[in-house]
């Protein structure tokens, strides 16, 4: 098949181009830079430029595609809101284009929206619109992705379209220089689901050739990795003590990632796993985390 993907070069997208291209599919890479488009090229794809924005240019990439995935996202916090609803048209302009057809559409979402109830673990069959978690998605740390949040296009339908959804999720600490310290979000239960950025690449791969239409897929390795053992690994790393901090303090220490802080967003992938032959062989999020250069900035 020829499978546009949006975000190509992206932290999930440029591990998505090999997976597809080694399992003989031709890749229609979207970039918005020159030099995404080299990367590209040089990983065996084929280039598509637009932006998001330009969504009679994202139109025509999905028009000359069998298959559709989409991970792209603006990752512009301070306009967070106006990119959840750009978001929200771009699934809709693809949803209208491949509308009709067989041609499959993956997008991309979070496991949270799978929480039945708080503190269970998310289930791909559950699809909680009332979730607590607001819109959001996150990338980054080493070799890991991301999550998404309610309220953000990622979760609203395709019309017409053959959708399937892929639910990644990622736990991040962040560190602020010159605090002297790694600081976590005082909870009895908080927890993050967890998955390599390699095996999540292959799902994406696996649920374009073994998926099926309205499915949901939970990308998850790892149910749950405490908040305060990756903070204990990032704090040796860093050589920093480790402190709990109230939700208040939260606000004012993690910013806009405090609403991440506080969750306990554990999950499960039995219901990707057995249909798709999913099994995930990366590194866990804490052996990953005790193998990185933290002298190396970022």
């Amino acid at each position: 098949m020829r499978v546009f993907l949006t975000g190509a070069t992206g932290f999930i997208g440029s591990h998505i181009v090999p997976e597809l291209l080694a399992a003989g599919h031709e890749v229609l890479g979207m970039t918005r830079s020159e030099r995404g488009a080299e990367a590209l090229k040089a990983a065996g794809a084929t280039v598509h430029h637009a932006a998001l924005e330009d969504l009679d240019s994202i139109r025509a990439g999905a028009a000359q595609a069998d298959a559709v995935i989409h991970t792209a996202f603006d990752h512009d916090f301070s306009r967070f809101v106006e990119n959840c609803e750009k978001e929200r048209r771009i699934i809709g302009a693809l949803g209208e284009e491949l509308k009709g057809s067989n041609r499959p559409l993956i997008i991309t979402s979070g496991v949270g929206i799978g929480e039945q109830e708080h503190g269970a673990p998310a289930i791909e069959t559950v699809f909680n619109t009332a979730h607590r978690k607001p819109a959001h998605r996150l990338r980054r740390g080493r070799k890991r992705r991301a999550g998404s949040r309610r309220g953000c296009a990622r979760h609203v339908a395709s019309p017409g379209a053959r959708r399937r959804q892929a639910r990644p999720h990622q736990p991040v600490c962040r560190h602020l220089p010159g605090e002297g310290r790694c600081r976590l979000c005082r909870r009895r239960r908080h927890r993050y689901s967890a998955a390599h950025v390699g095996d999540v690449a292959k799902l994406y791969a696996l649920a374009l050739d073994k998926g099926r239409h309205g499915e949901r897929y939970n990308a998850v390795a790892e149910e749950g990795v405490p908040m305060r053992r990756i903070a204990e690994v990032i704090g040796a790393g860093l050589g920093l003590p480790v402190k709990s901090v109230t939700p208040e303090e939260a606000k004012a220490h993690f910013g806009w990632f405090a609403m991440f802080a506080g969750f306990d967003l554990p999950a499960l992938s039995d219901l990707t796993r057995q249909p798709l032959g999913w099994t995930p062989v990366g590194p866990g999020l804490i052996e990953d985390l005790q193998r990185m250069n933290y002298a190396v900035p970022a």
